[in-house]
């Protein structure tokens, strides 16, 4: 047999594959098997008992909730289906993979939106909690309503303001105005009688005024007797 003819009569053999492997591959097939099925199992048994936990708090009037531990995805989603089909409402609440829990409410009981978002925050609820944040919204209300009548008011008081300021404007013409009106009560006034005192000074001695006096009336004398001799 030639070279070529080996070489073809090789390749047209399958593949061996060892007997451990095969062992092995079959093993790891049916450890997964047996998980499927005990998975399935679980879930099975879990959905079961969630049935009864749910149907047993629906006939029970004085609880109006009902809190599952921590569960995973898987089955926080059966309890909501089977929630649902029986009417109810689920909210699940904290950290995924760590603290995740769902509980279920009955429909006339459904928590408020405060409460959900104190769960879901991972805070404290209870009756004082509550009480306290509805008097705290109605204190910010009437803050509000407070806040809306000063603006109104102040928007009132705006628009009656006179666009410009006309004193300001002819704040020149005022201040002019202003200082006339100070130099005229600062100035003397002569309709009143009265006389500058450069005008009252008389600088003639008393002798003098007085002969200033008796000539004036000696030529007052002459005159009128000059006047009685052209009659």
């Amino acid at each position: 047999m030639d070279l070529l003819g080996s070489i073809m009569k090789s390749m047209e053999k399958p593949p061996t594959i060892d007997t451990k492997e095969k062992i092995k591959q079959k093993k790891a097939q049916e450890a997964y098997l047996k998980q499927q099925n005990k998975e399935k199992a679980r879930i099975v048994q879990f959905r079961e008992e969630t049935e009864k936990k749910v149907t047993k708090f629906a006939q029970d009037d004085l609880q109006t909730r009902f809190k599952f531990p921590p569960l995973d995805q898987v089955l926080r989603n059966i309890v909501r289906e089977i929630a649902e089909d029986a009417g109810m409402l689920a909210y699940s609440f904290g950290e995924e993979e760590v603290d995740r829990y769902i509980i279920v409410f009955k429909k006339d009981s459904l928590p408020c939106e405060d409460e959900l978002n104190a769960l879901r925050n991972g805070q404290e609820w209870n009756e004082d909690i509550a009480k306290r944040l509805v008097a705290q919204r109605e204190q910010e209300k009437i803050e509000e309503l407070l806040d809306e009548q000063k603006r109104m008011l102040q928007k009132r008081t705006n628009q009656d303001k006179p666009k410009y300021n006309y004193k300001e404007k002819y704040q020149h013409l005022v201040g002019m105005e202003a200082a006339e009106q100070a130099a005229r009560k600062t100035e003397t006034n002569k309709t009143y009688g009265f006389v500058p005192s450069e005008n009252k000074k008389d600088l003639r001695s008393i002798e003098q005024t007085l002969a200033d006096i008796r000539e004036k009336k000696r030529m007052k004398l002459e005159t009128e007797s000059a006047k009685n001799q052209s009659e």
